[in-house]
This record gives C-alpha cells, structure tokens and sequence, in this order.
C-alpha cells in the first residue's frame, strides 16, 4: 500500500499512472479525509485497504502532499551509520543519540526552503511511521508497530546546531522546511527487504550521499524497541532513523546548499523528494 496525502485529503496512489483513490469517498467516510485520523485506526484502515486497486483510481496532477503533517512526536536519531559518525569525529554510540525536530519544520516532498546561513547541511534518511501504540515492545515485535516507511531529509544549519553552549541539535534542524517528507508512506510488506533499501541524494544531479538501511548501527526494529522502552510511541509518530555518510560538514572542503541549489533525494521503493533553496527574501 501507498499512502498518499492530495489537496489535504488522503489517497491511495500509484504515482507512476499518477492515478490516486480518495480514502474517504472509497470507504463512504468511514476513513479520511484526514491522513492523521488514518493513522489513528491503522489496523483496520489497513485491513480495508489491502481490497482497493490504486489503478482505478482517477488521474491527479497535483503534487504530493506530506504524508504524515501532524505528527504528536518526532524522533531523530543521530550517528545511525559508522562511517557518518567518523566523518563527523565521534565514537560508534551505544545507545542511539536522540532529538527532535519540531513539527513546524516539516514539509511536503516538493517544495522550497529559505536558506538560513552559510552552512546549511543535508542529511537524507529513512523515515518510520508508527501505526499502533507501542510501550516496551520487543524487538522481536517493533515491526507490527510501524505503519510504513517514508523519505526525509533532516535538513540542518550547521551554525545554529554547533555554535551554541552546548550545541542545539533540535534548533539548529527546525527552521521552516527543514523537514521534507514523502512522497508517499509504503507499508513494510511492499519490499522486498524492509531492512535493506538503498538511500541516496544528489544536489544539481552530482551524488552526494549513498548508502543502504542495512548498514545502520541500530535497525528500524531496534530503535522502535529502545525509544518505546522510555516514552510510549503513538499512532503517527515519526522516526527519522540517521543518515549514512556523505554530508556536508564532513567533507574536505566543507560544502553547504547555496542559493539555487536543488537537493533531490531517493530511497529505492518509495521514490523521491525535491527541495531548491533560495536566499533569504531581502538578499536576492
């Protein structure tokens, strides 16, 4: 299943017929139109759904909104891929590295994002949607509490992160549009590996970031497990799970997004998602 949010309402979708099913018209209002009241009901949304063909769907030409816009929490996770904690000069953690970005950070697939300062970084990462409540789950049991896996980038002004006493993690990855995700949410069973996608990014077409899921210190199933191990997961939360290696701060030269700059990023499975970054208005 794809999972789709257009014109604020939610659709089931097969982007490349771009044909689209409206969730609540399909089921006579017992689901929808809210994608946030769906995740709400996952397991019996999900029982309907797997009945619906997206093919005979209608033709849409608008563009994919956020799948997931209202989120009661974000987790971040940081250093989730060893050769991205080495560029960044820490040690392998033992424990994931935690913080959030705030819900007003958070965007749609597409769109365009107002450059804070002269090192804005970017940071493709798969993203986990959680379809049930969770609270202790076992590892063994962290997959039946996802509802299904995403895009994001978790775009980050490397000033305000690191020139702070003691540095701003969330802040520094909270300004508008820093938090793009799309374009639509797919369930686990749509892949072939749910543990093994490739993830990528480019900006102006030159390969910045490639890695895959399989490489990740801590599994999706794992960090479900030890963040519900501490704080109840709900329906709709949202699990940014790190980045691989490939950022800008860890490269020699430093490279940050500058004005003009389209940051298109990929995870095999899902499709991909597209920002351009200007100057602030008043500087262009």
């Amino acid at each position: 299943m794809r999972l789709g949010v257009l014109e604020n309402r939610a659709v089931l979708v097969d982007e490349s017929l771009h044909l689209a099913v409206d969730v609540a018209m399909a089921s006579n209002d017992r689901f929808g139109p809210s994608v946030t009241s769906i995740y709400n009901h996952w397991d019996d949304f999900a029982d309907w759904a797997t009945g619906i063909d997206p093919t005979t769907g209608s033709v849409f030409d608008a563009t994919l909104e956020n799948p997931i816009p209202e989120p009661g929490q974000v987790f971040a996770i940081g250093l989730n891929y060893a050769e991205h904690a080495a560029e960044s000069k820490y040690d392998v953690p033992d424990f994931p590295p935690v913080f959030t970005k705030y819900r007003t950070s958070l965007a749609g697939p597409v769109g365009v994002v107002e450059l804070t300062g002269p090192k804005v970084d970017w940071e493709v990462e798969l993203v986990a949607v959680i379809g049930r409540v969770g609270h202790r789950v076992s590892e063994a049991n962290a997959w039946d509490h996802v509802a299904g896996l995403t895009i994001g980038q978790d775009i980050s002004d490397r000033e305000t992160q690191f020139n702070a006493h003691p540095p701003q993690f969330s802040l520094g990855k909270s300004y508008p549009g820093f938090a793009p995700l799309g374009p639509v949410v797919v369930t686990p069973d749509e892949f072939d590996d749910r543990d093994d996608l490739e993830l990528s990014c480019d900006i102006n077409g030159e390969q910045m970031q490639k890695g895959r899921t399989s490489e990740m210190i801590f599994s999706v199933a794992q960090l479900v497990s030890r963040l519900s191990h501490i704080t109840p997961l709900l329906p709709g939360d949202v699990i940014f799970t790190g980045t691989p290696s490939g950022v800008g701060m860890g490269r020699t030269p430093q490279r940050f997004l500058g004005d003009g700059d389209v940051l298109t990023s990929r995870i095999a499975g899902i499709g991909e998602i597209a920002q351009r970054f200007v100057s602030p208005a008043g500087t262009r």
